[in-house]
């Protein structure tokens, strides 16, 4: 009996492995897996949310595309779901221009955590975005004689969502006589909705920047002995002024899937410029979380 089932199952499958597919369909198929390939490169590419697949990318390009329908500046669409229920960051608008060799694209986000609005963490990232927008606007309207070069290009990625913080990195690249690099990232506690500082983070380790700093050193002295292309403005021989020496605490960061800190800084600040914006993720132990 037992035989006779496990024959019958293999002639239906049989059966359904040869139904005929007609071949609009077979098209539409290769072609949907196509298309998959190439949005998927996309998010590479983008650097977009590492947790949201396919579909969230999808979702955030639907969103990019309707903020940009008007010329210059997008209305809010607070509504559109990126990230899930708990935390939600959509393009609130957008600001764009095109005058002779001036360019900008500054796309300006918005967070909700917990179905509320973040007023203040929302005015924080907008006054931030409203900087860059006044800075390229005061080069445009000091370019007398028409023949400056100025672009400035801010998107924007999640780099952290866990059940704690939401972590929104804004990264802007300024191009005039060369390119720089700017990284600025925004960690809200998801509990009281405000923004975290490092300082914050680290309130109750009061050797935390000597230990961080220590570590960061110890990286960029290894990152160069094992590898010519890297330099760090570290033990160079060069002028004392310009080398590391410690963190502030007002750095840049984020906590990564590890729950390890990771401190950014902007292209120039630690590196020459071909090195770009550079990270060093902390080990637990060092920053002793």
């Amino acid at each position: 009996m037992e035989h006779c089932d496990e024959e019958k199952l293999l002639r239906m499958k049989d059966r359904y492995q040869n139904i005929p597919v007609p071949e609009a369909a077979r098209v539409s198929v290769a072609a949907g897996i196509e298309r998959g390939k190439k949005e998927k490169r996309r998010i590479q590419m983008m650097k977009m949310t590492k947790r949201t697949g396919i579909t969230a990318a999808a979702a955030m390009a639907a969103i990019v595309i309707m903020a940009n329908a008007s010329p210059v500046t997008a209305n809010a669409m607070e509504d559109i779901p990126v990230l899930g229920a708990i935390a939600k960051v959509v393009t609130f608008r957008t600001f764009e221009d095109a005058n002779n060799n001036y360019e900008a694209k500054i796309d300006i986000p918005k967070v909700s955590i917990n179905e509320k609005d973040n007023e203040k963490v929302n005015r924080s990232i907008e006054e931030y975005a409203n900087q860059l927008i006044a800075e390229y606007e005061n080069q445009v309207a000091g370019d007398q004689a028409g023949d400056g070069h100025y672009s400035v290009t801010s998107s924007y990625d999640v780099v952290t969502d866990n059940d704690q913080y939401l972590s929104l990195r804004i990264n802007t690249t300024v191009v005039m006589a060369s390119g720089a690099e700017y990284v600025k990232i925004f960690t809200i506690d998801k509990e009281t909705g405000n923004v975290v500082s490092l300082k914050d983070l680290m309130k109750d380790k009061p050797d935390y920047i000597t230990a961080i700093s220590d570590n960061i050193k110890k990286q960029m002295e290894e990152q160069m002995a094992a590898d010519d292309s890297k330099m760090y403005f570290y033990n160079t021989g060069e002028d004392a002024m310009d080398e590391f020496k410690q963190i502030t605490g007002d750095e840049s960061f984020y906590l990564n899937g590890n729950g390890e800190i990771v401190i950014v800084f902007d292209e120039y600040e630690v590196a020459p410029g071909y090195m770009g914006a550079v990270e060093f993720t902390i080990p637990k132990a060092v920053a002793g979380i």
